[in-house]
């Protein structure tokens, strides 16, 4: 993507009906590593997150908690999803609510049109639904109880009784949109991304489509719809919203053409909201559809789902608190391929930490500045070497700058760092093989010095810069320890190994110091 394009990416909005672990924040990084690699590229970004807090599955948590709805919502979202931003040093532009104002008067809006352009019409429903997902199941995904719910119809994916709701609301015709999203999937192949996640669109809208129910009645806690307000807009309809709400459709053309299509990062279990009705949604509007939908594979604690019910939710800052908000972001986004599941564990957490971040790039990082400070008085070698050695490792970073750039492209993230780390791993056995240490007490052997402990010092620079958008607050600390000039932020990752120095070499605390298992 060349510089100054537009880059608009999301994370699904969250409900609050409980506080963030572990598998939220997973999505949140992976979002926010897309857009700072954006933005470094110098591409007009823009990343968006929030809270979903409407429907009943809401409703019945404040209820239980003792609070109203918004009493309930307001609590969440002060004590515990805004904080995760900060917890997990995310840089998103912005934070939309769905009992914002502005979100939902856009709301109406956008269903007046439809309704106006005949694509809405009220007819009595009855179905199984599930409160957990917010959803009127689809045969294949109701299953027979076992246990306490044996008799029972439950959710597929929640394992808990669905209930016969028999409303008379309004629907959306969904089953008009059936060919022109087969169409619009044929000639857009990597609207949804992984292949595992386009598969199972394609053969779900394949399968048949049928109208949408796009209200309820038998609860108030949501926004009206325009025309009826007896009616409240379903949950899912209102939440997937947000994504235009946020960037001004309906009362701020210039921006919403600025910002629009949008890159959706979505839990697997919700692709089918994203990619079918959402497209069919926007299409009826006469919107174009969003330029990608990537599906996160889950994220398993001791083989099953992250579950608060299970007791397998895992918040945040249980892991920032001992390492950092760094190596939680370098973990996740290494350790698990985005789109496949990926099992966290603590052990694999403190093995990667220390063999990773602490040996591989932090003693790396610590050794070179010592030796600059030490052989050269901090002042780095200027020379420009010629040796083959030195040609080599910088020929491996620029290769492994082009596979970096390549893999962000296809949001493989953890291909991206893999990438990065392979200079550092070169970087490590170079100076391993030029020993340095050594050349230094032969002063016939100056100029070689120079040359090794300045290529490995432009090997570092090039390392901030390409790692900046993963762990940027170590990565700022090594751009101040090799004397990076200018704002490391605004060093193209394209551009790395041409990063310039003001020629000194500066103190460098451990960027991460080792933790031992009992910590």
């Amino acid at each position: 993507m060349a510089s100054g394009e537009s880059f608009y990416v999301t994370t699904p909005i969250f409900y609050v009906n409980d506080v963030p672990h572990i598998g939220h924040a997973y999505a949140e990084v992976a979002a926010d590593v897309l857009a700072r690699w954006h933005r470094q590229r110098g591409d007009d970004t823009w990343f968006l997150t929030g809270t979903d807090e409407h429907g009943q599955k809401i409703m019945r948590s404040a209820v239980a908690n003792g609070m109203t709805p918004r009493e309930w919502a307001d609590k969440l979202v002060d004590g515990a999803w805004k904080p995760m931003l900060k917890t997990l040093n995310l840089s998103n532009d912005d934070f939309i609510r769905t009992t914002e104002e502005r979100h939902e008067t856009r709301v109406q809006k956008f269903l007046t049109h439809l309704n106006d352009a005949g694509y809405i019409y009220e007819d009595e429903f009855e179905a199984l639904y599930c409160v957990g997902c917010e959803e009127f199941k689809p045969d294949n995904e109701i299953v027979d109880g076992e246990g306490q719910y044996e008799g029972q119809k439950v959710c597929a994916i929640h394992s808990k009784p669905l209930e016969l709701m028999a409303e008379r609301n309004y629907f959306f015709k969904l089953s008009d949109f059936q060919q022109r999203l087969l169409d619009f999937y044929e000639a857009n192949p990597t609207f949804v991304q992984p292949q595992s996640a386009r598969n199972e669109v394609v053969s779900f809208v394949r399968s048949g489509l049928h109208d949408l129910s796009i209200s309820r009645t038998s609860f108030d806690w949501g926004v009206r719809v325009p025309w009826d307000d007896a009616h409240i807009v379903y949950v899912w309809v209102d939440a997937l919203l947000n994504y235009i709400t946020a960037v001004g459709y309906g009362d701020d053309d210039g921006n919403f053409d600025r910002r629009w299509p949008a890159n959706h990062i979505v839990g697997k279990d919700i692709i089918r909201f994203h990619a079918v009705i959402w497209p069919a949604m926007l299409m009826a509007a006469g919107i174009e559809p969003p330029q990608r939908v990537f599906a996160t594979g889950w994220l398993l604690v001791g083989g099953e789902k992250m579950s608060k019910s299970k007791l397998t939710g895992i918040e945040p800052s249980e892991i920032t608190d001992t390492f950092g908000s760094d190596a939680f972001r370098y973990y996740f986004m290494r350790a698990i391929h985005l789109g496949q599941d990926g099992s966290f564990s603590w052990e694999d957490l403190h093995a990667r930490y220390n063999s990773e971040l602490a040996n591989g790039l932090g003693n790396l990082a610590s050794r070179v500045v010592a030796m600059v400070n030490k052989y050269f008085d901090g002042e780095i070698p200027a020379a420009a070497s010629t040796h083959v050695d030195d040609l080599a490792l910088l020929d491996l970073a620029k290769s492994a700058v082009a596979g970096a750039e390549d893999a962000i492209d296809r949001f493989a993230i953890d291909q991206t760092i893999a990438e990065v780390w392979r200079l550092v791993d070169a970087l490590n056995q170079f100076i391993t093989d030029q020993a340095p240490w050594q050349l230094a007490k032969d002063d016939s052997l100056r100029e070689r010095l120079e040359g090794v402990l300045g290529t490995a010092v432009r090997g570092l620079g090039i390392l901030a810069v390409l790692l900046h958008p993963i762990i940027p607050l170590a990565s700022e600390k090594l751009w101040a320890a090799v004397g990076g000039e200018g704002e490391l932020g605004e060093v193209r990752p394209d551009a790395a190994l041409e990063w310039r120095s003001t020629g000194r070499i500066g103190e460098l605390q451990a960027l991460f110091p080792r933790i031992d298992q009992a910590d």
